[in-house]
């Protein structure tokens, strides 16, 4: 009891005395940050890591530097060195930020095992769920949300993504983890960077990678995600990975265009390099560095077993035992940088590209190139000067310019970078720096600028008397750098600068096919493979628009076939207008077509459509007609109504008088104000007026009609009659001499019957001048208190 009481009093000392060391290691963790310790981003090459370590340890070395606490930055400084400079530590700091000291913790659900309080996994010897055989790939390459968007994403724009989505219990990736570490372990050597998701625990980021299934292998190059659909083996696998990359990312150079590839340095604004080698096609490694720097130096390959490719091999003396790689600058005769080695590493191409990812004197054509060639000062050791030339390329500065080059060839401060601008393209940068206001293009001119802010504070200087590239203007420009390294103070003017323009943008056009086509490429890619649960909604959505218009076409094609099919025989039997064209006496509503008059029937069916509901602003123009008149009369109607067929307002009907003359005559009882022109007959006389020929204009939601009234009966051969003022319009009154109770026609005789013919044929004389005055407005409206029904057929006398 005693001995359990000793050990129960301890166990809280444990746990104060563990605390104590998990936050004095954490504390540690906290206070050591290798990138700001070194002033370098998360993204710098191991050539610019060890060149900032060279540097910071002979600044703070105990023996050279006597300040206090220079020790301890030393040793930070080491400390963070040897963190960086080793890929696995470097990686283990970026996504856990973890050193040495704290490794046991922030490992998560991948933690590596400790030396003690395990299980032995061995005891549940399962062939899955297995993390001591897994280890490798989950716990090193695990990628969380994030992670992916803030680093994986940004970061494939310099070299492309291999991930893995796997599960713990997933049979199949059993299977393929023997060719996956494989792979892992060659494709990483090269560049290429590798992730692993678990779907048990970062269910979020599988599904916005749209990966579904376990397991399954994709890539992401450019942000963009492309999925790996090849049987799991190694030579699928590493063609994948090429296959990821842009086409022509490295040229082939023969002896045929080498001048040309070498001689572009000008036009891209980049130095050029040149690999030799005795394999025929461009290594992985080659292609994988072309990306990942191809926004600084034009890459070429040469392959040493063409005959083609002799001169070259003779002209720089290529030893063809091992690669070997030239870069070249603005001298296409002489290459300025030279690396040979057999096993040419990732490492050893890394540093020889970063120390020449420049021209001697490049221009300026982005904003980015000028924040790199001149930064931003951070230390008063650090300060960067930046000695700009503002020139044109017109050939009359050919030679000023090669002056300048020369002079900054035999440049040997680390603290100067030159450049220079063409005025007509950063024409804003220049203004502000020149302080001219003239459209003239001033003579060439030099300043020496120091950046002070990234917002675009600078500090300059000019150097007077301008640049035409004599000795003199060298000599000036020297003697100024030689006091510039004495007092910077001579930087005596301050400027705000602003960006620069981008001068090999893209036009909107080409950025718009490009976007399109890699848009159009993954929706493709996505049907022709299993991704078939993304692309369900886009499925639906097309499926449902092609089912739309299959269905109107079909539903189209048969009405209009089956209507033409119900017009024709009626064309053919029915009469035409002396201009040939057709009329249509069918009940539908369609609007008349060209070459085309339709007129419908006012029945008790279509009245309610064509009449009473008839839209606002719509007018129905009818035609009164008995069953003998009627083809006269319409022919007549469609000639006279032709020219106003293309209202889409107006509508054509025809009344049978023989069937609803009921109708009309209470039509015209509520229209007392038309029918003031028959006062004089008595009321007897006004049942047998004969409607034949009358034509109402009715607004079916106003409700009201304008009247037109035939004005000509006369015999045939005689001359029409002068048409009075209320004939055309409704409004007057009508001669009696005209009427057709004064002429009754005579039926007994082929001559009466000629000459009743010929009475209706005149009746709709005028009425086109009617339908002007009408469309004009000017005609007389009778007001009805509602309209009458057409439900009662009127029955034979």
């Amino acid at each position: 009891m005693a001995r359990r009481t000793r050990m129960f009093l301890t166990f809280p000392g444990i746990v104060v005395v563990c605390l104590h060391l998990l936050g004095g290691s954490m504390e540690t963790a906290n206070e050591v940050d290798p990138y700001k310790i070194l002033g370098v981003t998360k993204s710098a090459s191991q050539a610019e890591i060890k060149k900032v370590y060279k540097r910071l340890v002979r600044e703070w070395h105990p023996d050279k530097n006597k300040n206090e606490g220079a020790e301890d930055m030393f040793i930070k400084i080491t400390k963070s060195y040897e963190i960086l400079s080793n890929e696995e530590k470097r990686t283990n700091y970026d996504r856990y930020g973890q050193t040495d000291d704290t490794q046991p913790y922030g490992h998560g659900h991948y933690g590596h095992r400790h030396d003690h309080f395990y299980f032995d996994e061995s005891f549940f010897h399962f062939p899955f769920n297995n993390k001591g055989n897994r280890e490798f790939a989950d716990s090193k390459y695990a990628l969380h949300f994030n992670q992916y968007v803030n680093d994986v994403v940004p970061d494939s724009y310099k070299r492309p993504y291999l991930i893995k989505i796997t599960s713990d219990w997933c049979f199949s990736c059993i299977h393929i983890e023997p060719v996956w570490k494989e792979v892992v372990l060659e494709l990483e050597a090269l560049g290429v960077g590798i992730g692993v998701v678990d779907v048990g625990y970062e269910r979020r980021l599988a599904n916005h990678l749209g990966a579904h299934r376990t397991p399954s292998i994709l890539g992401v190059i450019n942000g963009k995600v492309t999925f790996f659909h090849y049987a799991v083996v190694k030579e699928h696998l590493r063609q994948f990975v090429e296959d990821l990359l842009p086409q022509r990312l490295v040229e082939k150079v023969t002896d045929r265009n080498d001048f040309q590839f070498l001689n572009s340095w000008h036009e891209q604004n980049k130095p050029h390099v040149l690999l030799f080698d005795q394999v025929p096609v461009v290594p992985l490694l080659y292609k994988l560095t072309a990306f990942a720097y191809k926004d600084y130096v034009q890459f070429g390959y040469v392959d040493q077993g063409l005959s083609e490719t002799a001169n070259l091999l003779k002209q720089f003396n290529i030893n063809t035992y091992a690669p070997t790689m030239l870069v070249f600058k603005e001298s296409t005769d002489k290459p300025a940088d030279i690396i040979q080695a057999k096993g040419m590493k990732k490492q050893i191409i890394d540093e020889f590209i970063t120390n020449n990812k420049f021209l001697l004197v490049p221009r300026l054509v982005n904003q980015k190139l000028f924040d790199e060639l001149c930064p931003v000062k951070q230390f008063h050791r650090r300060r960067k000067y930046c000695v700009l030339l503002i020139t044109g390329d017109e050939e009359s500065y050919t030679i000023g310019n090669q002056a300048f080059l020369t002079f900054a060839s035999t440049n040997t401060l680390e603290v100067v970078r030159f450049a220079y601008v063409y005025q007509r393209l950063q024409q804003s940068l220049c203004d502000i720096l020149l302080k001219t206001k003239d459209s003239t293009p001033p003579p060439p001119q030099v300043f020496i600028l120091e950046r002070r802010n990234p917002a675009g504070k600078v500090l300059y200087k000019e150097v007077a008397g301008g640049w035409n590239g004599t000795d003199e203007d060298k000599q000036r420009l020297l003697d100024e750098l030689e006091r510039l390294q004495k007092d910077p103070s001579i930087l005596n003017y301050d400027a705000m600068l602003p960006e620069l323009n981008n001068e090999f943008a893209s036009m909107f056009l080409i950025r718009w096919i490009y976007t399109a086509y890699d848009y159009i490429s993954e929706i493709l890619d996505d049907i022709l493979h299993n991704n078939w649960r993304e692309m369900m909604p886009l499925l639906s959505l097309i499926f449902s628009a092609l089912f739309i218009l299959f269905g109107t076409v079909v539903v189209q094609a048969f009405s209009d076939s089956s209507e033409d099919g119900k017009s024709k025989p009626k064309a053919k039997e029915g009469t035409k207008t002396e201009n040939g064209s057709p009329v249509s006496s069918s009940t539908s509503s369609r609007p008349p077509k060209k070459n085309f008059v339709e007129v419908t029937e006012l029945t008790d069916i279509t009245y309610t459509s064509n009449l009473v509901k008839l839209r606002p602003g719509h007018m129905n123009v009818v035609l009164v007609l008995t069953d003998a008149t009627k083809n006269v009369l319409l022919s007549k109607f469609a000639k006279e109504v032709y020219s106003f067929t293309g209202s889409l307002t107006l509508h054509f009907s025809f009344l049978n008088v023989d069937k609803h003359s009921a109708w009309m005559e209470t039509l015209l009882e509520f229209a007392q104000d038309a029918m003031q022109i028959d006062t004089e007959e008595d009321d007897c006389a006004r049942h047998k007026i004969d409607y034949t020929g009358y034509v109402l204009a009715l607004n079916g939601h106003k409700k009201y009609l304008c009247l037109f009234k035939p004005v000509y009966t006369g015999e045939e051969g005689g001359s029409s009659e002068e048409e009075g003022p209320g004939g055309a319009t409704g409004g007057g009154k009508r001669s009696r001499s005209g009427s057709r109770d004064d002429h009754p026609p005579r039926r007994s005789t082929p001559r009466s019957r000629s000459t009743a013919t010929l009475q209706i044929h005149h009746k709709l004389d005028r009425l086109g001048l009617w339908m002007e005055r009408l469309m004009e407005g000017t005609l007389p409206r009778y007001y009805i208190p509602g309209w009458p029904g057409l439900d009662k057929i009127t029955g034979p006398k």
